[in-house]
């Protein structure tokens, strides 16, 4: 089986970008192995793609306020693979867009799914013209609302619509009944008898997690790719697939998670499957307990998604038998919080 260096590609992509969009960088003075007047061959850029494997790792920083910290250099930053230290080989502070797919939980309590409701149109402005958008909504079911678009007139009118209850998104393998706007259902109401506890819950939130990444998958390489997921976090014990498989899938799929915890997760906090999934992604979580919060997050999540640190490093010292391998991120300077994936798979899961 071949094994597939998606991460390698991408931080070719970016130093190809780098390369092209930054000739004033270029020094037109021969190196030693280059005498004046020769040139490169012309396959010298497609030699790196196959000679170099690099595994590329977004990073982002924090104060202990919580703001985000983004005046770090190359040597601020220790890398690790396996508990073995790695050489950074390129290292980038350009924003990167987006591949975003916004999950939204349709099975809430009454007060957060009513804020979660006002909150939907905010969603169109959380986005810059480079990012793709899609929409999904879930409760026992994962159901697309909308297809990836970088249209945002387009974005902005599906979530007119689904606020107004103008167009239904049906799930017709769910038999619990929505309540209706205009005789519509709108994700983030309430779902009536999908109501329960923790251990009642019917709502799967491992499927809907694994499916939104399914859609994200097959996305454009040069783009970040994040599930930004609206939740209470709480999940059935019924899920097709568990935390592990979900999350395996996850580092495989080179996706990350942006939770935003209502409800319920704001009692669970760090113990609510949206944190754990979060951290071991390198996303992040944020709380918030009314619509204006909410409203405010989809930006503050976008913009921290789009501006991190990106690390790449040429594996040395490591076990290369092995599909999976850990990654921890370090700085030196104290009292800072590193949010990065826990690690990666040399190929992808099925």
């Amino acid at each position: 089986m071949s094994l597939l260096r998606q991460p390698a590609v991408s931080v070719v992509l970016l130093a190809l970008l780098l390369f092209l969009t930054k000739p004033t960088r270029t020094s037109s003075a021969p190196t030693p192995q280059e005498p004046q007047g020769q040139q490169q061959p012309p396959d010298a850029r497609a030699r790196i793609r196959s000679t170099v494997e690099l595994v590329v790792v977004p990073v982002t920083v924090k104060d202990s306020k919580g703001n985000l910290v983004d005046d770090l250099r190359k040597d601020d930053f220790r890398i690790f693979e396996d508990e073995v230290e790695q050489q950074t080989s390129l290292f980038s502070t350009d924003a990167f867009p987006l591949s975003a797919m916004v999950l939204l939980d349709d099975d809430l309590k009454p007060k957060a799914s009513d804020q979660l409701h006002k909150s939907l149109l905010a969603i169109a402005g959380a986005f810059s013209e480079s990012d793709e958008v899609g929409l999904a909504r879930f409760a026992s079911f994962f159901t697309p609302v909308m297809e990836f678009t970088q249209d945002n007139d387009h974005l902005m009118a599906d979530l007119k619509r689904l606020v107004s209850g103008d167009e239904s998104f049906p799930d017709p393998e769910s038999t619990a009944p929505h309540p209706t706007a205009g005789g519509q259902p709108i994700p983030g109401a309430a779902t009536g008898p999908q109501q329960a506890t923790a251990d009642k819950t019917t709502k799967h939130v491992d499927d809907a997690i694994h499916a939104a990444a399914e859609a994200l998958r097959g996305r454009n390489r040069e783009r970040r790719k994040v599930i930004i997921l609206v939740s209470d976090g709480v999940d059935a014990k019924t899920n097709t697939y568990n935390y592990d498989q979900t999350l395996a899938f996850l580092l495989s799929s080179d996706v990350s998670v942006y939770a935003i915890g209502t409800d319920a997760a704001l009692l669970r906090r760090g113990a609510s499957p949206l944190s754990r999934y979060a951290r071991a992604t390198g996303g992040d979580t944020y709380f918030v307990n009314n619509a204006a919060a909410l409203s405010r997050a989809y930006a503050q999540v976008a913009e921290e998604a789009r501006h991190q640190y990106t690390l790449a490093y040429a594996p040395a010292g490591t076990d290369r038998t092995q599909n999976y391998h850990s990654i921890e991120v370090r700085v030196r300077r104290p009292g800072l919080e590193v949010l990065s994936r826990d690690g990666y798979y040399l190929a992808r899961l099925p």
